[in-house]
């Protein structure tokens, strides 16, 4: 499949003068509550967050909506939460990248935190990419995508976004 990348250029410009305001009104929302994934394994799962990535446990509880099911919280900073749901006797398939499904998650650690955890990363033998030295990807437990970004909230690549 060959990408116009002209036309697409042109489509971004095009969306961007119709639809980024000049004076952004304040949002509605308050912020993430929570981001919400799929766990195969609970212990896994908070080894992976909680002991290598070093964001903590906040609770855990049973899922309202799916008795037997666990519902689990990581503190990932600034009042954002990472969350996640097993659902034992459901036998989901693995972790698939669909249209209106997760790319991945980008998640700002400053620099020298950044540094530590790519180290941790290499240590434990997780594959993984460096982008511009200040992005990392990989996968958790589960298959899905995440990103360590040493730019600050509200910054992408050096430009502002917020």
């Amino acid at each position: 499949m060959s990408i116009d990348h002209q036309a697409v250029r042109a489509a971004r410009e095009q969306i961007k003068a119709q639809h980024l305001r000049a004076h952004r009104p304040p949002s509605s929302a308050r912020g993430l509550h929570h981001f919400a994934l799929v766990s195969s394994d609970v212990e896994a799962t908070i080894t992976f967050y909680q002991d290598l990535l070093e964001f903590p446990l906040t609770e855990i509880i049973e899922n309202r909506d799916y008795p037997g099911s666990n519902h689990f919280f990581f503190d990932i900073g600034n009042g954002n939460l990472l969350a996640f749901f097993d659902f034992p006797g459901l036998d989901l398939g693995p972790y698939r990248e669909v249209l209106g499904g997760l790319h991945h998650i980008a998640i700002s650690v400053d620099p020298s935190t950044w540094e530590r955890l790519c180290g941790k990363l290499e240590a434990a033998g997780i594959p993984h990419q460096v982008e511009s030295g200040a992005s990392v990807y990989f996968a958790d437990p589960d298959g899905a995508r995440l990103e360590l970004l040493a730019d600050p909230l509200g910054e992408m690549y050096g430009s502002r976004v917020l």
